[in-house]
């Protein structure tokens, strides 16, 4: 039988089929590899041995999950957004194929400007959108869950009350899990899926501080993940250029007209310099 990891507890793995869930153990043979919750299995529901692990999407190890679908990254205006997290987060959904949407959370005031003013930054990026959780204002950010999804971005910005509102409105039982997200501080270091429709919700305490080196790309290829820069890339005069120097790059000339975001730019000059700082020292 085909099914899903959505939990694991030491050497058992919770599998789901269809509304069951199985307490399994993995063969010998598939520790070596790694058994991750996200993995699609098949496994014997009679014997409850998961016997083979499908082919994944992706493999992420902090925090350890795999076949992510969509990371739902929360920022507010208070606190003060932390858009270098914001850039780092986007990159590394781009390099591991997971869909990244940029949630402005707290909107509870329709004439803030602030909503606008990251739109106009990021629209050409992502998918922007906008939820209250005190509202329960959370439909646009149900609509664009797709498979399985994580939330990241800093603490307070309301991650736990825009899960809270979201499953308040499903039918679905959901275990101690609203109560545990209530308390504003993750403590656990495994990972829990969620049943939401057809979807999941990812239960972690990752992406918050993101390390530079998870992002495993050499230098020259940073600016191939942004979608703003790529069709400024072909005006630089030489292949090799990292946009880095003002002389004879496309890239800085989109900076200068205005036409990329001076803010992504410089975030992207800082993810540049500490891989190159990596590549000196010997670190992937």
């Amino acid at each position: 039988m085909k099914g899903h990891i959505v939990k694991k507890n030491a050497d058992l793995f919770d599998v789901r089929f269809g509304e069951q869930i199985f307490t399994c153990v993995a063969r010998g043979s598939l520790k070596k590899e790694g058994v991750f919750v996200g993995d699609k299995v098949l496994f014997d529901k009679n014997n409850k041995i998961i016997e083979q692990i499908l082919p994944r999407k992706n493999l992420l190890i902090r925090p350890p999950i795999s076949n992510l679908d969509t990371m739902i990254i929360v920022i507010a205006k208070k606190p003060l957004p932390d858009f270098y997290l914001v850039d780092k987060l986007i990159l590394f959904c781009f390099v591991n194929g997971i869909n990244p949407v940029l949630c402005v959370n707290k909107t509870d005031d329709p004439n803030d400007p602030f909503f606008n003013e990251i739109t106009k930054v990021y629209h050409k990026v992502l998918k922007v959108i906008k939820t209250s959780a005190v509202m329960g204002d959370v439909k646009e950010v149900i609509g664009v869950m797709k498979g399985i999804c994580a939330f990241a971005g800093q603490s307070a910005v309301g991650k736990s009350s825009l899960i809270n509102a979201i499953f308040n409105q499903e039918l679905e039982k959901i275990g101690d899990f609203a109560k545990k997200v209530e308390r504003g501080k993750q403590t656990t270091r495994t990972v829990t899926l969620y049943k939401l429709g057809k979807n999941f919700i990812a239960d972690t305490a990752g992406f918050s501080k993101l390390d530079e080196e998870l992002i495993n790309l050499e230098p020259n290829e940073i600016s191939r993940f942004y979608p703003d820069m790529i069709k400024f890339i072909p005006n630089c005069k030489f292949r090799s250029c990292l946009h880095n120097n003002t002389d004879n790059c496309g890239v800085v000339e989109g900076v200068k007209k205005g036409e990329i975001s001076i803010q992504r730019y410089q975030n992207y000059l800082k993810i540049l310099q500490i891989k190159q700082n990596s590549k000196r020292t010997g670190k992937k």
